[in-house]
């Protein structure tokens, strides 16, 4: 019995066989692609794929189908969905999806954001190679979709396994190699009268802490349900390496809200939990209260705000330049980031901008896949 190939019309990638940066590009989005569409293909998996890349011909349709397949599926029931996305992202052809999140892209909707000519065909056509839904949907701005749209976007977000760097214990752990376990040795040794074997320890390793402030002042509204939603993703993923703040006139912790199975149920504990949605924002004062309770040392802090302090921006940038030296990263998130046309004008974005090591996008889904990236890459 011979093992099944590719599906029919997969042509390969022969467009990247000559570039290692566009082959980690266009297998990243492939990888997506099978995220929107249900399948576990996290970042972890996506390293495997490329590192199994290195050692094959990309050229070839069939070892980049296997290589893709053994790496990126967990179980038989992602193998239908990985078999379509396969024909579609590579072959051209129109993916059958079980579940609106992967339609294909009729012309009207390619029209938005290519500027097809409709009268080229008919209106409800499908064009084939388009983008599925989805992946429309990835990356436009959350602050101008739709409630459908949105709806859409917060269920796929729900499925982010948000990844995380993980840092050396001081606890340690029998291991093959590594320093000698002089206790164990000895231990050995006088239970058998002799020493028969070596053992040896090595440092565990755990989850880094993620500190996270959410803005939720009125100049926000449009991103912050958004932005909770990627709190719960980080939250469900680690619960015990998280913690989450509700920042505008004042500090609010809501890590035990979010700790609800249910996002919608953890979102509707936190509405109740948090006294100053859509207000102003004083971020140099709540982050002074936070450092005078609590420490960062050894945590990645991510402040997502769009940087319109309320309060002293010199008092702002005094604080995060504080909170710099006890994190291990500070990462500022600002939604409007994700413009070109986007400078750090605001006086509080100019305060914490030199004592920043990220400034990154906080619009869209895609966005928020990145952010959580950089927090497994960290």
């Amino acid at each position: 019995m011979t093992a099944p190939g590719p599906p029919r019309g997969a042509r390969g990638v022969p467009a990247w066989t000559g570039a290692a940066g566009e082959l980690a590009a266009t297998m990243t989005g492939f990888a997506r692609t099978l995220r929107a569409a249900g399948v576990a293909a996290d970042h972890e998996r996506t390293q495997n794929l490329l590192r199994a890349l290195r050692h094959l011909d990309v050229a070839e349709p069939r070892q980049v189908y296997w290589a893709g397949r053994l790496t990126l599926c967990s179980g038989p029931d992602d193998l239908p969905r990985y078999d379509r996305c396969f024909a579609a992202y590579f072959g051209g052809l129109r993916a059958r999806a079980e579940r609106p999140a992967v339609a294909t892209v009729t012309r009207r909707l390619a029209a938005d954001g290519a500027g097809v000519d409709d009268g080229a065909r008919g209106e409800g056509e499908a064009v084939p190679g388009a983008a599925s839904r989805a992946e429309v949907l990835r990356h436009r701005d959350v602050a101008r979709l739709t409630d459908a749209e949105r709806a859409e976007v917060h269920a796929m977000l729900s499925m982010l396994r948000a990844g995380r760097a993980r840092r050396r214990s001081r606890r340690f752990e029998g291991s093959h190699r590594g320093v000698l376990d002089r206790r164990r040795t000895i231990r050995d040794a006088l239970r058998k009268g002799e020493i028969a074997r070596l053992r040896h320890r090595r440092h565990t390793t755990r989850p880094r802490p993620v500190v996270l402030f959410v803005d939720v002042s009125g100049s926000m509204a449009p991103y912050a349900e958004t932005l909770l939603r990627f709190a719960h993703a980080l939250v469900r993923s680690e619960p015990r390496a998280t913690e989450v703040y509700s920042v505008g006139t004042r500090l609010t912790p809501i890590t035990a809200e979010l700790r609800h199975r249910d996002p919608g149920t953890a979102l509707a504990e936190v509405s109740r939990a948090v006294p100053d949605w859509s207000g102003g924002t004083r971020l140099g004062e709540e982050l002074r209260e936070y450092l005078s309770r609590r420490s960062a040392r050894g945590a990645i802090a991510v402040i997502a705000s769009d940087g319109w302090e309320r309060g002293d921006p010199a008092l702002l940038g005094a604080q995060v330049a504080r909170l710099s030296r006890q994190a291990y990263r500070v990462i500022w998130v600002n939604p409007h980031k994700g413009y070109e046309d986007y400078r750090p004008l605001t006086g509080g974005m100019r305060a914490v901008l030199p004592y920043l090591d990220d400034l990154v996008a906080g619009h869209s889904l895609a966005a928020f896949e990145e952010l959580s990236e950089r927090l497994a890459d960290a």
